[in-house]
């Protein structure tokens, strides 16, 4: 039997400085009750109940207002044994549970026909977590840091490529401009896509940081405020489909794809972490100590370090994400720490006070959100408990030193086959997940890398067709 789903709830908000605090809302809606009034006050028409598979595709289901009061008593079930994740047909009733801290109206859509959407928790019918329910996962190791103390901040680095679509609306993977870092219009030809976007995110309550065409010709990277974990994990699951939608309106097509492209760099989902004591405020911050970091951040790192082979297939899940991690792309390759060096798998960014935070490198917008938050927040918390120092901060290139017969540093998985046996090693993530949870997960990924092993791919036949 999975463990009980802690209560709905806000995450109390840390203190922190007014220049680098975390996202400044109006209280969210914390009842059904709120939402239903919300429904009635903008004249929605429908609600969409969203949810993920344990692989972090975006599932929903639209239920007419008159509905909503029902749907949000977590009372509209669903066949889990057709989700990715949540079980055979002998427990295929699953439940939604909606959280009225995640809802939002929907501003994005041309028609007149409202609609607004809030994420959900899937339960058994006992009420206890579904075995894919990647959300509660993530909800208990939140718990879990709040009794000891702590409150979980995350800060990601979205980054997509924009293709152009055909007359059919069919994506041409061929390269919608060529801007490289920085580049404004009429290189950066995303602009007014992007623009729009923007516009979209602030509808929806989104605090923007920055947006900029990437390095790589028709890449794109738009920042938004830091926050607590769940909320940033429904966020960033929201920024993708607002991403595609506006995309498509502007007759292009919007990939998170790893490395779409090769000789380039690739998208990633860079993840800064902090961890908040309420009266405290940033607990990686130490001012007495040389580097300002304290040692519950070390601590932490070390966590992250100690289990960046077991939570490869999760960071990076599917076959195309170990093309992005190779040298000279500012791409992780090995496992170690550093300051500014963003060869490093983890970096701790300048700032400090109440900006102090961890930069965890290796992820892919591939990546299940509520899963990923969830191991690294756990392994971080196992390396408080335990104390545990990280090795020395490496300088340097990394991808440059690393080639040394004598390189300190072990390797990150290089294909997803190795990430997925050190997967199965990782008693942390076995813990998170579950027995059931890890087992349906690996069996999938095992069967994604096998197809792909098993084809013959268009270098193969260019490199050995006509020598041999």
């Amino acid at each position: 039997m999975q463990r009980s789903v802690p209560p709905v709830s806000q995450a109390a908000a840390p203190d922190a400085s007014p220049e680098k605090g975390p996202e400044e809302e109006a209280p969210p809606i914390s009842t059904a009750d709120g939402v239903i009034q919300e429904l009635q006050r903008n004249a929605v028409e429908y609600l969409r109940l969203q949810f993920t598979d344990m692989f972090g595709a975006m599932k929903q289901l639209i239920v007419h207002r008159d509905e909503a009061k029902a749907a949000l008593e977590g009372k509209v079930l669903f066949d889990g044994s057709s989700v990715k994740g949540y079980g055979g047909v002998d427990q295929s009733d699953l439940a939604l549970h909606p959280d009225p801290t995640s809802f939002h109206v929907e501003t994005w859509h041309v028609k007149a026909t409202r609609i607004a959407s809030v994420y959900c928790d899937v339960r058994t019918a006992d009420g206890d977590r579904a075995p894919g329910c990647t959300r509660s996962m993530l909800r208990e190791v939140i718990s879990e840091a709040k009794q000891m103390g702590y409150s979980y901040h995350i800060g990601v680095e979205g980054e997509f490529f924009l293709y152009p679509l055909d007359e059919q609306g069919v994506p041409i993977p061929e390269t919608h401009d060529q801007g490289g870092y920085f580049d404004p219009f009429p290189l950066d030809r995303g602009e007014e896509a992007k623009l729009e976007l923007l516009q979209e995110m602030r509808k929806q309550g989104f605090r923007l940081e920055a947006s900029h065409h990437e390095v790589a010709p028709g890449q794109h990277e738009i920042n938004f405020r830091f926050g607590e974990a769940l909320s940033i994990a429904d966020r960033w699951q929201t920024f993708k489909q607002l991403a595609k939608q506006v995309a498509m309106r502007n007759g292009l097509h919007a990939t998170f794809m790893p490395k779409p492209m090769s000789g380039h760099n690739g998208n990633a989902l860079h993840c800064n972490q902090s961890l908040q004591q309420k009266g405290r405020g940033n607990a990686f911050h130490d001012p007495e100590a040389r580097t300002e970091l304290s040692d519950t951040a070390l601590h932490f790192v070390a966590g992250l370090l100690n289990h960046a082979k077991g939570m490869a297939a999760i960071s990076n899940p599917v076959v195309n994400s170990y093309k992005r991690l190779v040298p000279g792309h500012e791409a992780p390759t090995h496992i170690a720490w550093s300051g500014s060096n963003r060869s490093a798998l983890i970096r701790i960014p300048a700032a400090r006070g109440a900006g102090t935070r961890v930069e965890y490198r290796p992820p892919d917008p591939t990546a299940n959100p509520y899963l990923l938050f969830a191991i690294m927040l756990k392994s971080g918390l196992e390396g408080i408990r335990n104390r545990e120092a990280p090795p020395e901060e490496a300088t340097g290139n990394l991808h440059a030193l690393a080639e040394q017969a004598c390189s300190p540093w072990d390797a990150y998985p290089r294909d997803l086959y190795e990430a997925l046996q050190h997967m199965e090693r990782d008693t942390l993530v076995r813990d998170v997940m579950g027995e059931e949870a890890m087992r349906e997960y690996v069996s999938e990924k095992y069967r994604e890398y096998g197809s792909y092993a098993a084809e013959v791919h268009d270098w193969e036949m260019t490199a050995y067709f006509r020598s041999f």
